[in-house]
């Protein structure tokens, strides 16, 4: 029989915090395809429609509603995903300069 060894507190809380570390970085990662993602969008999309307000508020719904059936509280979603957005149209507006 194997004995399994306890993890300290401490050990515990770096070993949680490495397995952040690592969900972190796979998201940058996915942000970068997103990014990558907006910029062919601002070769199709005219400067007039940067900001398309109907389009963000069926996202912002989307995710959220998508976010609460995988059990993810709504207000991290919206929070992360209006942050995002806005930085993404920052980015748009940076382009069409």
């Amino acid at each position: 029989m194997i004995k399994k060894t306890k993890l300290s507190p401490s050990k515990k809380l770096l070993k949680i915090r490495k397995n952040i570390d690592r969900i972190d970085f796979k998201i940058l990662r996915l942000l970068k395809q997103r990014r990558e993602q907006v910029i062919q969008i601002v070769k199709v999309k005219p400067k007039s429609k940067i900001v398309d307000k109907k389009r963000i508020k069926e996202m912002i719904f989307i995710r959220c509603d998508k976010g609460r059936s995988i059990g993810l509280e709504t207000f991290i979603v919206k929070n992360i995903w209006m942050a995002m957005i806005k930085s993404f149209i920052k980015l748009e507006r940076k382009i069409y300069k």
